[in-house]
């Protein structure tokens, strides 16, 4: 069962209507529940004013229809005696010579609150002051509704008594539009699930309005909103409903209804209810606005614990942008971060000159693009970029060419520097066998190539610009002192699958078609640091991915495990419900101890990295995003993995 991993299914729900008749409404709420049940989504919100109507105008006046409201919600009530799911319902109701637009929250045959809508329109095509009172001011603390003494007001937090992380709260739609909605306050107090019942007309724009309200108030409250309002079965006679429902959380969007449709539709998902304290916990200036005089009511309920499957999906990529209509705008956005970060270091150093190692591999092609990108915004000579390969033991013809291509393209200056003498040189020195490839084979050669580098750079007095990537860092795949160290990472704050995708992308559009094959064979290259020997074929005998397992899962961990604090428990269940078909979960759980492993123990290379501008929300900088000891155990995440 998955509540152990803070996932919460909810729904929304816009039910087949007819105006006025809330018999027929009823029995179609009631259905709609019991689809929500055999669903498993513990709780499901309705429309504002769902038994009746939004649109009854004057019939609200109606006695009749008021005690029908009643009637409808006892027949509502009753059908739940037997199910889990926890239904929210908009009616009206009366209560002291008083009319009340109010949401109803049941569960199992009994009503667990009221909450009466605060803030009332009265402009443009809303009147509804003409029937219903505000909520804001009323001081009765509970009211007798069906035979049942219950809380009623706009104090209630509904919190979970297995899981007090557990816990919603509701407004209705007006509430949300104010300048200070009452989920702020909600969320300040506990509150990371907002159900907003609503009755929102549509007219040109208002959808995208909509969409976007709920979007930044769900990213302000750090909060789960889901969003149910009104559809076409109301009445047209000034204005149209469209139905739409949407489920946010964090400010992302889960789940989306299609708008305009006369049957009832329903959405549904789980909120990650983990990641969502996990980030507000994060935020030290999340709590500094409370609003420390008003004292809310926890309501105790027990939200079910029976989903077995993850309806959700996750991205396999977290890192790469899922939105193609997007792709222009993130991908140019990244790369303006990267090549004006080192526009500005060159602009405000003694020094217009970049010396980089190119290897003909994605890291160094992505560092050298932006470097051309830098010198374009600078208008500066491309001559002054110094372009270096170093072919080395494990060097075969196809990098070599990759490079050679990449840095004569771009007509920048090129050098080629053969490593192998003086590595044989240093070799001897060391009293190492060259025949022993082992780690100081290999090492060697990294620290060889940088030394080249950082040298040319004080002969040229210029800067070495570093190529490692956000993913190697994490994994401390990188030689210290070696490849590890540069004047300015440019690289740090991307990962290998994102750097892909900016290549691709560069590709893609670049209309010189030498420069777009070059860049296409660079990246179907197998990534390789190229330091053993190649086959008797000349091709790489060294792949990074079989030493340090699938960029792919490594990348989706270290955005999971750093971003949200995920455990390495959920993180294998994510992990394997999202690459079906992939991995297996022993497989998983193979790569995610190595992962685990090396991110804990490579920590002494990330304390002393260079400079490098951050680009997403994951950064490992010891400067920024990352403060962790270098010598912490990680036997507490294996033992939550069960790998002693």
């Amino acid at each position: 069962m998955l509540k152990k991993y803070g996932f919460v299914r909810v729904g929304a729900v816009t039910p087949e209507l007819k105006v006025a008749d809330t018999e027929f409404n009823s029995k179609e709420i009631i259905k709609q529940i019991e689809i929500a049940e055999s669903n498993r989504i513990q709780i499901l919100c309705f429309p504002e004013l769902s038994i009746t109507g939004y649109s009854c105008a004057d019939l609200f006046y109606q006695d009749i229809l008021i005690e029908n409201s009643i009637k409808a919600l006892k027949d509502i009530v009753e059908s739940t005696q037997k199910l889990n799911t926890i239904v929210i319902i908009g009616m009206p109701l009366g209560i002291e010579n008083q009319l009340f637009n109010v949401a109803v929250v049941i569960q199992n045959g009994k009503i667990l609150g009221v909450i009466p809508k605060t803030y009332i329109p009265n402009y443009e095509e809303f009147y509804e002051d003409r029937w219903f009172t505000s909520g804001k001011n009323f001081v009765q603390k509970n009211i007798k509704l069906l035979d049942y003494e219950v809380p009623f007001g706009t104090d209630l937090l509904f919190k979970d008594i297995e899981d007090k992380e557990m816990c919603f709260a509701i407004e209705i739609c007006e509430d949300l539009w104010v300048v200070n909605p009452p989920s702020n306050n909600y969320a300040l107090n506990g509150a990371n699930i907002i159900f907003n019942l609503s009755a929102s007309n549509s007219t040109l724009g208002k959808s995208e309005y909509r969409r976007n309200l709920v979007k930044m108030q769900s990213a302000k409250t750090i909060s789960a909103y889901i969003y149910s309002s009104a559809g076409v079965n109301e009445s047209t006679t000034d204005m149209v409903f469209s139905g739409q429902s949407m489920i946010y959380e964090n400010g992302n969007l889960l789940k989306e209804n299609e708008e305009f449709n006369f049957k009832s539709n329903m959405i549904f998902t789980e909120i990650d209810i983990k990641t969502l304290m996990n980030d507000r916990q994060r935020n030290i200036s999340y709590m500094h606005s409370k609003d420390e005089n008003k004292i809310y009511r926890n309501i105790e309920i027990k939200i079910a614990d029976n989903i077995e499957n993850l309806s959700r999906e996750y991205s396999k990529t977290p890192f790469v942008p899922t939105d193609d209509k997007k792709k222009i705008t993130i991908c140019n956005e990244i790369l303006n971060i990267q090549s004006y970060a080192l526009a500005k270091r060159i602009k405000d150093i003694s020094t217009k000159k970049i010396i980089v190692g190119i290897s003909g591999g994605l890291d160094s092609c992505l560092a050298f693009l932006v470097a051309i990108k830098a010198y374009e915004i600078l208008g500066l000579d491309k001559k002054d970029i110094i372009a270096i390969t170093m072919p080395g033991f494990g060097t075969t013809n196809t990098t070599l060419k990759n490079a050679k291509d990449l840095i004569q393209q771009y007509e920048t200056t090129f050098k080629e520097i053969d490593i192998k003498h003086a590595c044989e040189i240093h070799f001897e020195d060391i009293e190492q066998p060259k025949e022993k490839y082992d780690i100081t084979y290999e090492n060697a050669q990294a620290r060889e190539r940088t030394q080249i580098l950082m040298d040319i750079a004080n002969k040229e007095g210029g800067i070495v610009l570093g190529t490692g990537d956000l993913s190697e860092l994490a994994l401390g795949w990188c030689t210290y002192n070696g490849d590890h160290m540069s004047m300015y990472g440019i690289n740090s704050g991307i990962p290998k699958t994102l750097i892909k995708y900016l290549i691709k992308y560069i590709a893609d559009t670049n209309s010189n078609e030498n420069i777009k094959n070059t860049l296409y064979n660079i990246l179907e290259t197998p990534i390789s640091p190229e330091l053993l020997p190649t086959d008797k074929d000349n091709k790489i005998s060294q792949l990074t991915e079989k030493e340090v397992g699938p960029y792919l899962l490594n990348d989706f961990f270290l955005y999971h495990f750093f971003r949200y604090g995920t455990t390495p428990e959920k993180l294998v269940f994510i992990a394997k419900e999202t690459f079906k078909n992939q991995y297996s979960e022993n497989e998983i759980k193979e790569k995610l101890s190595l992962f685990i492993k090396r991110f804990f123990t490579q920590q002494f290379k990330r304390n002393c990295v260079p400079d490098g501008p951050k680009v997403g929300t994951v950064s490992l900088s010891p400067r920024g995003d990352l403060r962790m000891p270098s010598d912490a155990s990680y036997n507490l995440w294996l033992r939550n993995l069960d790998i002693s």
